[in-house]
């Protein structure tokens, strides 16, 4: 197991003490059966040939169902073994051993061995025939070579030492194994017949409508009962992207589960559902993303650091949380979620100051630069809403704003087309923060959607890598935040918190203890949430 940084029993700030799904028996006697409706936020347009996808919750969750990773968060801040059995590096940190579990197959009955694996890792980075992906040729760019030692063994050379490199293979959720089959599909194919290990296999998908999907009998994990899990018999996930029609959904009984980000939601229908008993509820912001303004910085007047500091002070944070998120969302001043390495609780970031935003904006007019800027916005309900309010302040300041909203994957295709000034944005999941590696460097990286190139933010980033002790990772990941509070490249504005719904007698959303004694999993949503260990009580 690799260990993470903080202490056990760390709370979600904002919302209490470790979240705990409401209404769970307290002598609860899973029961199998039965058909699970999920309301998903999104469409995933691009599919799910992994390697080229590119994942928002939504597909995240769906990801949870079809497949399984190599490693995955544990309850207390770092990674356990997964399909994997052990992943051990040798003192360099730069070989890694990645041993798998024996007897663990495929929907298409073939086996998880050292091969597939190893052609999968290469396809994520870029070295396998027929995939091209974006993310991951980026992100496991450290990825030196990847070679099949046995039948279920793997060794993994990076180029430079990785101490957090089990969270790489994990890859906040969108790092899982592929079988054979749809790693050497068309794309089209590879796309839209997902073949995984999870515990549900693949059944049908018509987009905008219903993707399903049935209980994988020969699942590896086996559930208290002596039989393999999981406990439902099929899942019908539906795309409702309108928060509103999401909920009244599970009121009338077509779903029976949902997830939503919508903080007004959980601080009050949400609430008052649950406290009627006609849901269960688990709402966290354990670990969580964190919602902020992302300037593009290939915008010359964005280029401007004065600039981009009185952006910051003409955003009332505390007003924009009260009018989009009912004041239920916890403000944050920096990239790190509380429990994560790198968390200072005053890093420096400006303070809402409306007189010396004015007089910053009239400074860059004067330099000739132009203050004409769109923000760009999905047309999800809380961040389109945010918008609208981040266009009155900064338009209170003096700067003209158009807005544009789109759907979620055309933002996320804007982005990285750096199509886009302002955009209000949701980002850094809190695992191990090395995981930002690819985000935050420099030096023509299209995966920094900000455009940014910041040589302390770049050298702070090496040293969270490569550095086996714990007090100069965290050194280096405090220095980080704060050069983000004096750069502005990113503007943070609360952390994101997440609900999971369910009906009355649908219970066990975070799912059951990690394999090998791997303990409790943690109580996050941002990245998804177990599937398995769901079940309906029958009665």
């Amino acid at each position: 197991m690799f260990d993470g940084d903080d202490d056990e029993n760390v709370s979600a700030s904002g919302i209490g003490p470790r979240p705990v799904e409401s209404g769970m028996p307290e002598d609860a006697k899973p029961t199998r059966g039965g058909q699970l409706v999920y309301g998903v936020e999104a469409e995933t347009d691009l599919g799910f040939c992994l390697q080229e996808s590119q994942l928002a919750a939504s597909g995240l969750e769906i990801v949870r169902a079809i497949y399984d990773p190599l490693t995955i968060p544990d309850g207390k801040g770092g990674y356990a073994p997964y399909l994997a059995k052990s992943i051990e590096p040798d003192k360099t940190y730069k070989v890694w051993t990645i041993t798998l579990r024996s007897g663990i197959t495929f929907h298409d009955g073939t086996a998880l061995d050292a091969t597939v694996v190893k052609n999968n890792l290469d396809a994520y980075r870029g070295q396998y025939e027929g995939r091209s992906p974006l993310l991951f040729i980026f992100s496991l760019m450290d990825i030196a070579e990847v070679d099949v030692v046995n039948e279920l063994t793997v060794r993994v050379t990076t180029r430079q030492p990785w101490v957090a490199f089990p969270g790489a293979l994990y890859g906040s959720g969108r790092i899982a194994m592929l079988a054979q089959a749809q790693l050497d599909a068309n794309p089209k194919d590879c796309a839209e017949k997902p073949i995984g290990t999870g515990p549900f296999s693949f059944v049908s998908w018509e987009r905008d409508v219903s993707l399903k999907v049935r209980r994988n009998a020969e699942y590896w994990q086996e559930a208290p009962d002596g039989k393999p899990y999981p406990y439902l018999d099929a899942v019908d996930f539906r795309p409702i992207p309108n928060t509103d029609a999401r909920l009244a959904a599970l009121q009338s009984g077509e779903l029976n589960m949902l997830h939503t980000s919508s903080p007004t939601d959980m601080a009050s229908s949400l609430t008052q559902l649950k406290d009627d008993d006609a849901i269960n509820l688990l709402v966290s912001n354990e670990r969580t993303e964190t919602s902020h303004m992302l300037m593009n910085v290939e915008n010359k007047a964005l280029a401007d650091r004065g600039l981009r500091i009185a952006i910051a002070q003409a955003i009332d944070r505390e007003k924009l949380n009260e009018l989009a998120n009912g004041g239920f969302s916890t403000l944050a001043d920096g990239p790190f979620a509380p429990e994560v390495m790198g968390y200072l609780e005053d890093p420096g970031a400006p303070e809402f100051d409306l007189a010396a935003a004015k007089k910053g904006i009239a400074a860059a007019k004067a330099k000739g630069l132009s203050t004409e800027l769109v923000l760009l916005a999905s047309t999800d309900t809380i961040a389109g809403r945010s918008a609208i309010i981040v266009r009155d302040m900064l338009e209170d300041a003096g700067l003209e704003i158009t807005v544009e909203t789109e759907a979620q994957s055309v933002v996320i295709e804007r982005t990285i087309d750096g199509d886009y000034d302002l955009a209000v944005f949701r980002q850094q999941p809190g695992e191990d923060p090395d995981s930002n590696y690819h985000w935050w460097s420099g030096g023509g990286n299209p995966l920094n959607f900000g455009n940014f190139d910041d040589p302390v933010i770049n050298e702070n980033l090496k040293i969270g890598r490569t550095s086996p002790d714990p007090e100069k990772r965290k050194a280096a990941y405090e220095a980080i935040n704060k050069q983000f509070s004096k750069e502005v490249w990113n503007f943070y504005l609360f952390y994101a918190p997440w609900a999971v719904a369910e009906a009355s007698n649908v219970h066990g959303i975070l799912g059951p203890d990690l394999p090998d004694d791997g303990g409790p999993p943690p109580a996050r949503l941002v990245t998804g949430h177990a599937l398995h260990g769901i079940w309906i009580d029958q009665d």
